[in-house]
């Protein structure tokens, strides 16, 4: 795989997939769904009127996850619901959740690690996998 399949992908798909996934968050993180827990697990508290950064810095990483699991529908052929379920699995799984764990498991300034580690992954798992699907699907 080279980085000339970036010329190949479908920005349109790329953006709607970095959409996705980024509004996904707004309803994963709302207080009443895994927000409250979040902040909890992991001591945070989100302050009244957040910063512009709050929300930039994740539709950022958003899209650069979306690029790279586009990359690799375009190098893997993935061109089916079925195929994006797996890719994002994989990436979600395969790379997110575990790297997510190790952080979650050795962190000693979160008061719930391993559930902050647990909210935080299983968003990027979702996310990746929803993501998936609209890039393979849309190839």
């Amino acid at each position: 795989m080279s980085f000339d399949v970036l010329g190949d992908l479908n920005w349109l798909a790329v953006i709607v997939a970095t959409i996705a996934y980024f509004a996904l968050g707004a309803v994963w993180y709302a207080p009443p769904v895994f927000g409250n827990l979040w902040m909890r697990s992991g001591g945070i508290q989100v302050p009244e009127q957040p910063q512009a950064s709050l929300y930039i810095v994740p539709l950022l990483t958003c899209l650069l996850a979306s690029i790279a699991v586009g990359m690799l529908a375009a190098a893997t052929g993935s061109d089916t619901a079925g195929e994006g379920i797996v890719l994002g699995l994989v990436t979600g799984v395969g790379i997110a959740l575990s790297a997510l764990f190790v952080v979650g498991f050795f962190d000693p300034q979160k008061p719930q690690a391993v559930v902050w580690a647990a909210v935080v992954s299983g968003y990027h798992v979702v996310g990746l996998v929803i993501a998936a699907i609209i890039l393979a699907i849309w190839t």
